[in-house]
């Protein structure tokens, strides 16, 4: 809980400055679609390979709070950038360290996250943490109307509330959330047991050495990389994240549609958050339930929704409406989901690891995506480039619900055992 207060004000920041991003770049900036393609693009991926060593660092050292709290800090840190920053180089140069900063906390948050949650609960409790985490992502927008309905060209104003959102985030993060770690707690529960079902203690045991406790193994192997149902799941993560675009395109799409006024904007993502807000925990409810995997990738169809409503020729609240609710319900179906399916096929020596390259696949080839719409939507026009991607996702389902169904993505227990011990 305390996890997803921080995320909340941390949201708050982030998505106060997102929701103004697409009209401050071709807006106030004056820049091309294409230009913001490339913004875009950053926002998605520059982070992706970062993912992997945060989460190999809170793997290595089993302290994933303090790894967490570099990436939340560097990001606190390029809110003050933002209040002086002026053109695209600056403003793109900032949001690229921005989300480094995004990719290293995220996989050590969910590590602990993972390590509070009962193993059966996984998906409730991801969802849990994603709707504080929205709550966010929905009054961070709603700041950053108000402001622009006040202040037409306060941007630098969003600036400056985002800033004091990210320090108390940080604060919160540093002197509420306890210092867990997960590796020598599975540990420990592994060697204790031993005792308590008549075996003798291992070889080595230092369960009861003086001066705490030191856990046993390899902190660290790519052997997770072997397992059948982890690679499924990568190429599953890889393909559906190439066709999936950054949200900025659809609300850009819809306000030129639409043809509403600028302080109506951020509103666009208070709508898609608040739904997420709503559903998360429910929808991981369903997916601890049914399946993971079926839910993750059958959400996308519904993102596929969202662009054809986006690409409609009909005009008004009816359609603009509708994609905003398909793409929250998406996010509920997709963002925590991926995170709870990962943690339960891995081990804990390795699970902030193997999230953080689930991550990375996706958000990799989300930055290839946004860059490459950037460029159809210029080139073919915003309706066509639009029902293309969603065409692309109607055929890419199918096969990758395929590649998850049954038990395709059970943990792998030969491997479990090799990488743990």
């Amino acid at each position: 809980m305390t996890l997803g207060v921080v995320s909340f004000l941390t949201d708050v920041s982030s998505e106060a400055v997102a929701a103004i991003l697409p009209l401050y770049v071709t807006a106030a900036l004056g820049m091309s679609i294409v230009a913001y393609g490339v913004v875009d693009g950053l926002v998605q991926g520059a982070g992706a390979l970062v993912r992997v060593a945060g989460g190999w660092a809170a793997d290595r050292t089993d302290r994933p709070k303090w790894v967490a709290a570099v990436g939340y800090g560097l990001s606190a840190l390029t809110r003050v950038g933002l209040l002086f920053a002026a053109g695209l180089p600056a403003v793109a140069g900032l949001v690229v360290t921005d989300r480094i900063g995004k990719g290293i906390r995220t996989a050590p948050r969910d590590a602990l996250i993972a390590a509070s949650a009962n193993p059966r609960n996984l998906g409730r409790s991801f969802g849990v943490h994603r709707a504080l985490d929205t709550a966010g992502a929905a009054l961070g927008p709603l700041l950053a109307f108000a402001v622009l309905w006040a202040v037409p060209d306060g941007w630098t104003t969003v600036f400056v509330i985002s800033l004091g959102a990210a320090v108390l985030g940080v604060g919160a993060l540093v002197l509420l959330v306890p210092d867990l770690r997960p590796r020598q707690a599975a540990w420990l529960r592994t060697h204790r047991t031993r005792e308590s079902r008549g075996l003798p203690k291992c070889k080595g045991c230092t369960c009861d050495a003086a001066g705490g406790l030191q856990p046993a193994g390899r902190p660290f192997s790519w052997a997770f990389l072997r397992g059948g149902a982890t690679v499924r799941l990568l190429l599953v993560a890889g393909v559906l994240g190439l066709l999936t675009v950054g949200d900025g395109f659809v609300y850009l799409a819809l306000q030129d549609r639409d043809g509403f006024a600028t302080h109506w904007f951020p509103l666009l993502f208070v709508g898609t958050n608040v739904v997420y807000m709503l559903l998360a925990a429910p929808v991981g409810r369903l997916a601890d339930r049914v399946g993971r995997g079926h839910v993750l990738v059958w959400g996308h169809v519904l993102l596929a929704g969202a662009y054809a409503c986006a690409a409609a020729p009909f005009p008004g609240a009816a359609t603009t409406l509708a994609a905003l609710v398909l793409l929250g319900t998406f996010y509920a179906m997709t963002d925590g989901v991926l995170a709870a399916l990962t943690s339960a096929l891995v081990p804990t020596s390795v699970r902030a690891t193997a999230i953080g390259t689930a991550q990375t696949v996706t958000a990799v080839a989300r930055m290839i995506a946004s860059a490459g719409f950037g460029v159809l939507w210029y080139a073919s026009g915003r309706v066509d480039a639009l029902w293309i991607v969603a065409a692309a996702l109607v055929v890419a389902v199918p096969v990758c619900a395929y590649l998850v169904r049954g038990g395709r993505l059970a943990p792998d227990d030969a491997l479990t055992r090799e990488t743990s011990a």
